[in-house]
């Protein structure tokens, strides 16, 4: 990822009830809780409003991988792949594992649920961040 001219990232924590969101550009590349949305619709609307044209979606691995991914997971999955196909996006899947519990951990509040998710798209977006720049 060598480009030159400024990036925008979205980082996405994928979650049945709840979709956390972070943003960053390839400039600074600190990621911020951006918002938590409860649909593939409403993360297309962010992706266009925000100009985004890196997306990185937290994929939710086992530590033991004798269970396979959600089929929830996979369907958002392949349809946000296709949205972002056509909108000529970049796209990565990045190992999610225990960044819910890293975000609880940063907020140190539980009663503070719906940021969480946020915080937890952060931390996906920041340790893509760490191990491609």
């Amino acid at each position: 990822m060598s480009n030159k001219e400024t990036q925008n990232f979205l980082g996405i924590d994928w979650g049945l009830k709840k979709i956390g969101l972070a943003i960053a550009n390839s400039e600074i590349k600190i990621a911020f809780p951006f918002q938590v949305v409860n649909s593939l619709e409403e993360v297309i609307d962010v992706i266009d409003k925000e100009m985004i044209d890196v997306v990185v979606l937290g994929e939710p691995l086992k530590f033991i991988s004798s269970e396979d991914l959600n089929q929830d997971f996979i369907d958002f999955y392949q349809k946000l792949k296709k949205e972002l196909f056509i909108r000529k996006k970049k796209f990565f899947l990045f190992d999610e594992r225990l960044t819910s519990r890293q975000a609880d951990f940063l907020i140190a509040n539980k009663k503070v649920k719906t940021e969480q998710d946020a915080v937890a798209a952060m931390l996906i977006l920041e340790g893509f961040f760490e191990k491609n720049f």
